[in-house]
Parts: C-alpha cells; structure tokens; sequence
C-alpha cells in the first residue's frame, strides 16, 4: 500500500508568518502555484497562505452574506484593499484552520480528504508534528494514473 511519503514533494518551500503579504503573492505568481504553507520560527505549522485567501481578503466583507446573489461592483474599495496587502503580513491574510495528514496514510486517504474537504493540496506530518512535506491533488492523480497504466500493461 502506497502511503503520503512515497508521493509527497519533500522539498516545500514556505512563508513566515512576518513576511510581507505582497511579496509572498509574488512568490505564489513567480513560482506559478497556488499557495504555500506557513511556518513559525520553531517549524510550527501556523497556516496556509493562497490565493483563495486573497480573494476573501480583497472582496467586500459582504460578500459572504449574500452568497450567490450579484452584488454592485465597486473598484475602488477592491483597488484600495489590493494596494493594503503591500502593508499586511502573510499572517494577516494566511487561513489558519489548515488540513493535514501524518505521512504513514495511505493514498486512498489522501484522495477521501482531497475530495470531501475540497483541498488541492495537504501538509503532510511527521510523527513529531513537523512538516515533511507537502502532497497536491496532481500528485496523487498523477500516482495513481501511473500506477493504474503499469498494473494493466
């Protein structure tokens, strides 16, 4: 049974909870991903900054409250709350309730908590609670469509 650690990107690349909000978009955009997990001075998970976050942070704060209804755009409270991220933190904008999964689980686990929890990707822990790695839905897609094309050949 194949399990997180054989699949899971073991080089992750991270923000801090102090860095600059604009320039770790800028490392989201540069590096062509969606987010990035967060870490404190002593290899704490704290959160997760993406490009979801963003967003919530940008729009107008009711948008939640009406849903799916249209709403009157106003550009320049949107240009106003972009132009502020050159003055926020990463932690002012990162969510903190991040999912994860111990690096022993199965893929199939994997996957379950992917789908039923709409996630891309999952920090993956070690036995200690540090990060090890970090495991995107391309990833266990990517596994399994290999595993699946060499098990029927």
């Amino acid at each position: 049974m194949m399990k997180v650690k054989d699949v899971m990107t073991k080089k992750v690349t991270s923000l801090k909870p102090d860095d600059n909000a604009k320039d770790a978009l800028n490392l989201l955009f540069n590096m062509k991903i969606s987010g990035l997990p967060v870490i404190g001075e002593k290899g704490e998970l704290c959160g997760m900054f993406t490009e979801k976050e963003i967003i919530a942070k940008i729009l107008p704060s009711y948008m939640e409250a009406v849903g799916k209804y249209a709403y009157q755009e106003n550009p320049k409270a949107v240009k106003q709350k972009i132009l502020e991220m050159a003055h926020l933190k990463v932690e002012d904008v990162m969510r903190k309730d991040v999912i994860t999964v111990d690096e022993d689980a199965p893929l199939c686990e994997v996957a379950h908590l992917m789908y039923t929890q709409k996630a891309r990707r999952l920090i993956v822990l070690n036995k200690a609670k540090e990060v090890a790695g970090i495991i995107a839905r391309g990833d266990v897609v990517k596994f399994l469509f290999e595993e699946y094309i060499h098990r029927v050949e």
